[in-house]
């Protein structure tokens, strides 16, 4: 097959135009939601993390409601579900559009940046439509001298006339996010609260949906969190927030039969060299495990890294160095104001190394909450679920079981934890030097190097020895370090053998076929009044008769036949580690 035949990867295209005309791009059909959008009611919320396809869900409705875009269906649609069975709703609406991406999220220009936004909007939607304006409606709408009152005469310029505005809102929250981040709270508050013009955008929005002068047919707004929504409506009370709605899980992201369909096309092209399995089999712990509704049993796959992959495999025939798009980072800054306090670590800290260390959480996701109650456990918790940092795994007595979803957003938190024991001085280390020691541990089987390493180092810094009490926090502390390479899976409390392992390192095989070893790690803790040559001793039998029970697990064993898996006893008197040894078969 010629090459200019072949589907490209809609790698950062947002545009569904660009993705369909000519059918350039790789497309996964989503348009089968669009009745079911239809159906949910006429003013709709929906939050979803970050890169995980909003901006093109949005440009399909544009394109698909536009009725300036009537002509073009057929290109656009033409072998999509929505093709072959068109809604009555089709291309009957003006589309007006704002993507607060856009705005300059600086505090002392944010307010001109997005009233000029605003303005070219509402310019531009003038001249899209200028068929249904006269030449003076266009210049008394221009002619008003805010972003907010041009909107309003807008609205009752189309209520009079009885067209249909259909407003989509991308990004709601960018640019207040930013700024709550970089200015804090009281510059956040000067946003959302009181007089504030981002209160009053909404509150215009609230007025255009309701009463007699009805200037928007329909709404659909998208964000990664609620906080900013319950800050400027209390709740989004303009319409109905989906977000938690079983019926649209797989609306964004790909689900499993999506990315083998997927990758399959590219494997019959001669692209995907590594086999279909193979490849799904590393996206799965990568990138899959997403659930967004207690009432759904399926997952999917975040499908801006299933694409940064593909896009690898196919172009270099080569698994990516780094199996982490850099795009879809949050970046610690967005959540350090919520772990730190005056410099110092707070509960909602405590929270992300208890989920760290066990792996889930058991709360009940908040719908919406304002920014001020975001030291709730339950708040922060939603927090990290709206994020994408956790996912529905179980429901347990009406409340939700949260786990981490996959390895990616298993190392972005082990990250953060190591970037806030930098923050408070706690402890810091070089990273450089500690990676090439673990992949000296990976390749040559020397591992005492790197828990000597970090012995060291705690007792030169003394800030962290106070902080390192209790097994739980010592086993969450050397993940967080444990996890600097990407040669291995990282797992804490890995069922194994009728028990749960401490810490299982095991080999990223298909990324490093090469690599020799792999650790299981039984990690003890002796408080110092307890301590004593007996206790030690009897502490290090408990663990060596875990380890050999945890060897007879099945997949240990299928391991062990590819690699020399080396079974480690650690023991902890306090802060400090007196016992390091190999169990021996």
């Amino acid at each position: 097959m010629a090459s200019t035949q072949i589907k490209r990867l809609p790698y950062g295209v947002a545009d569904f135009a660009k993705v369909q005309r000519d059918q350039r791009y790789y497309y996964v059909d989503k348009t089968h939601f669009i009745p079911f959008i239809e159906e949910a009611g006429d003013y709709l919320f929906l939050v979803r993390p970050r890169r995980f396809g909003k901006s093109l869900w949005l440009s399909i409705l544009q394109y698909y409601y536009d009725l300036n875009k009537r002509d073009e269906f057929e290109t656009l649609f033409g072998g999509t579900y929505i093709g072959g069975h068109p809604t009555d709703e089709r291309n009957s609406y003006l589309i007006l559009m704002f993507n607060f991406a856009m705005v300059n999220p600086t505090v002392s220009e944010v307010s001109d940046s997005f009233e000029n936004n605003g303005k070219a909007i509402v310019s531009d939607f003038l001249l899209r439509y200028q068929q249904f304006f006269d030449e003076q409606e266009r210049q008394d709408i221009r002619s008003e001298e805010k972003t907010e009152y041009q909107l309003r005469s807008l609205f009752f310029h189309a209520a009079r006339k009885q067209l249909r505005i259909y407003l989509l809102i991308d990004e709601y929250d960018n640019f207040a996010n930013t700024i709550l981040t970089t200015a804090g709270e009281q510059a956040y508050r000067d946003l959302t609260h009181g007089g504030g013009f981002f209160r009053y955008f909404f509150n215009l929005l609230k007025g255009a949906t309701s009463g007699q002068s009805v200037g928007i047919a329909r709404l659909f707004i998208t964000g990664v969190s609620p906080i900013t929504m319950d800050d400027v409506t209390s709740g989004f009370n303009i319409g109905e927030n989906i977000s938690l709605h079983a019926k649209y899980q797989e609306l964004l992201g790909f689900t499993e039969d999506e990315v083998i369909a997927m990758i399959r096309y590219y494997e019959e092209l001669g692209l995907v060299q590594q086999g279909s399995e193979t490849c799904l089999d590393l996206m799965k712990v990568w990138y899959n495990g997403y659930r967004f509704s207690k009432q759904s049993d399926t997952e999917v796959f975040n499908p801006d890294m299933v694409l940064y992959f593909l896009k690898q495999v196919t172009q270099q025939q080569i698994f990516p160095d780094d199996m982490i798009d850099h795009n879809i980072r949050i970046d610690y800054g967005k959540l350090r104001h919520l772990l730190l306090v005056n410099r110092q670590l707070n509960g909602n800290f405590r929270l992300l190394e208890e989920v760290i260390e066990t792996g889930e959480l058991n709360v009940s996701i908040q719908l919406s909450f304002p920014v001020e109650r975001l030291l709730h456990r339950e708040n922060f918790a939603s927090l990290l679920f709206y994020f994408g940092l956790l996912s529905i795994k179980a429901v347990r007595r009406h409340e939700v079981l949260l786990h981490i979803p996959n390895q990616t957003v298993k190392r972005l938190m082990y990250g953060y934890l190591r970037d806030a024991f930098e923050d408070v001085d706690l402890f810091r280390i070089d990273l450089w030097h500690f990676s090439n020691l673990l992949r000296s541990m990976a390749y040559e089987g020397a591992w005492q190097p790197v828990m000597d390493f970090l012995a060291e180092q705690i007792a030169h810094q003394t800030a962290i020895r106070d902080y390192l009490g209790g097994e739980k926090v010592i086993q969450g502390f050397l993940l967080a370090y444990l996890s600097v390479t990407q040669h291995y899976l990282t797992w804490s409390e890995r069922e194994l053998g009728k028990g749960f392992a401490d810490i299982y390192l095991e080999p990223s095989l298909t990324r490093f076929p090469d690599m020799p070893f792999g650790y299981l790690i039984e990690l003890k803790y002796l408080p110092r009044s307890e301590f004593s040559d007996d206790a030690l001793q009897k502490t290090i039998a408990a663990a060596a008769e875990q380890l050999q029970r945890y060897a007879g697990d099945t997949r240990l064993r299928e391991m062990a036949q590819r690699v020399t898996l080396k079974r480690l006893i650690l023991v902890y008197n306090g802060w400090e580690l007196v016992y390091r040894e190999e169990c021996p078969d």
